[in-house]
């Protein structure tokens, strides 16, 4: 059984609730930007195994604070580091977590070891065409105070994906991930805080992907929106030492749907690393 370690990282406007278990070198885990730390729930054993790990609640989901005003993610992410002594990292991010990891990796390029980039898409990358499926209908009932319906369109949105409808996809995750978008829902997280972050990168990541220094393990799903594909393949030829692993039959989320299949690329690309490394 994993031995899980919890505490809290005090900040000025509020605290950071954080895990960690295991031993060995860090594996820093950032979710995405509709759920919580709790996405990470199938890789927390296998990764705990062989490694330090550590998941995390970005500010305004799960169990931590609602700031009082914008915010870099990338700075609280290099705090809860530091809070840690956690001189050197692999950063496991998805989705908005991959976004924040890739910052960080361009930003202090001395701290993160490795990068392991799920559904992500890069700041400053122009998004083209048709939005996703649902994602105007999701703002509107964010904006109308509807959070019930909102969750319901950013499952559709990220866990069905554009492919599928509700019933095709295994209703454990989908409920799984209802349950943890209703907190920043609550918190009107994503207008309140992600739609005016603090400091942004300059220049974003789109613009520098060729200073990526670390090794970078680039994970796409198969059903993910083309757009998500589209940023993949634009990083897995642009980063130097970039590969790319795309995981069948899921949309935005491979962690938590198709976790063996995830964890084995990813576990694959870390043993490598340390092969190379001697």
């Amino acid at each position: 059984m994993t031995h899980t370690t919890s505490g809290y990282l005090e900040l000025g406007d509020g605290k950071i609730y954080y895990e960690t278990a295991g031993a060995g070198d860090p594996v820093v885990f950032c979710h995405a930007g509709f759920v919580d730390s709790g996405m990470w729930d199938g890789q927390w054993a296998a990764f705990s195994e062989r490694y330090r790990v550590v998941r995390f609640d970005l500010r305004g989901y799960g169990r931590s604070d609602l700031p009082d005003g914008p915010i870099s993610r990338r700075a609280d992410l290099l705090q809860l580091l530091e809070h840690l002594a956690i001189g050197q990292a692999t950063l496991v991010g998805c989705s908005l977590g991959g976004e924040i990891a890739l910052d960080l990796a361009l930003e202090r390029p001395d701290i993160v070891a490795a990068l392991i980039l799920v559904s992500t898409v890069p700041s400053g990358f122009a998004l083209q065409g048709e939005p996703p499926r649902y994602l105007l209908e999701m703002m509107g009932a964010i904006g109308a105070g509807d959070r019930e319906r909102a969750a319901e369109l950013q499952t559709r949105i990220w866990i069905d994906g554009s492919f599928r409808e509700p019933a095709q996809v295994d209703q454990q995750v989908r409920q799984r991930a209802l349950a943890m978008s209703r907190v920043p829902l609550a918190h009107n997280t994503l207008m309140a805080i992600d739609s005016q972050p603090l400091s942004p990168l300059e220049p974003p990541a789109a613009d520098r992907l060729a200073a990526v220094g670390a090794p970078t393990l680039i994970v796409v799903g198969a059903l993910d929106d083309q757009e998500i594909q589209r940023a993949a393949g634009v990083m897995e030829a642009a980063i130097p030492h970039a590969s790319q692993t795309i995981i069948p039959s899921c949309a935005h989320m491979p962690p938590m749907e198709r976790p063996a299949d995830f964890n084995r690329a990813a576990l694959e690309f870390l043993a490598l690393r340390q092969r190379a490394r001697g």
